[in-house]
């Protein structure tokens, strides 16, 4: 039998690194390789580390591809890449959790929550959609169902399965979850980042793909 909507829970989650001696603005300390999720109750020390770790993630050196030098201040420099690069990244995904069975399914390497529309492959599309690799997540329709497979290179992979209705409904949730969160990071910005608070959302909207909050 699928789940019960009650026991499904997904999130927008942020890959997550050690922070350790990052000193540009507070952060939280979230441990070592773990996956932060994104909503409109995050602690401002915790929108910190989503921010520190939005910008780690497009902090590319800028030779390569014509963008100009990075500045000589270490402010700039780190925000370099996330105000300047075309094509924007924020590793992570969308997580999904069975609390009934303590199956959870979690984005792979390199995929990123730009991607997450994918998911509405699996109930408006070709019917599956792949998030990643180590693990290997592939999410399927299977007649009215959801077939969750937390790494699909796996033959005695954990499933998760739940109705398709309830999949959109959940992937609503995880889209005003991230739309609260840019909200609360403008708010962050302004207090945290003065000089750069409207280019560093409106980058970071991008790296989510959503539209920017206006700003007062």
């Amino acid at each position: 039998m699928p789940h019960t909507l009650q026991v499904i829970v997904l999130q927008p989650v942020l890959e997550i690194y050690a922070s350790d001696g990052f000193d540009l603005w507070p952060v939280a300390d979230c441990g070592t390789n773990s996956f932060l999720p994104l909503s409109g109750a995050l602690k401002p020390a915790q929108v910190g580390t989503a921010v520190m770790r939005i910008a780690e993630c497009n902090d590319i050196d800028p030779e390569v591809d014509g963008r100009p030098p990075r500045p000589a201040d270490p402010l700039g420099s780190f925000l370099h890449g996330l105000l300047t690069m075309d094509h924007l990244f924020a590793a992570g995904g969308l997580r999904v959790t069975d609390t009934a069975t303590g199956i959870t399914l979690l984005p792979g390497c390199c995929n990123g929550l730009e991607e997450r529309r994918d998911w509405l492959e699996v109930i408006d599309g070709d019917g599956w959609a792949s998030f990643g690799h180590d693990p290997s997540p592939l999410a399927e329709r299977v007649g009215t169902a959801a077939r969750l497979t937390v790494d699909a290179e796996q033959d005695d992979s954990p499933v998760i399965e739940l109705p398709l209705s309830h999949l959109r409904d959940l992937l609503a949730v995880a889209e005003r979850d991230l739309t609260d969160f840019l909200r609360l990071a403008a708010s962050w910005t302004d207090r945290h980042l003065p000089d750069h608070a409207a280019p560093v959302v409106s980058a970071i909207a991008r790296s989510l793909d959503l539209p920017a909050p206006p700003r007062p």
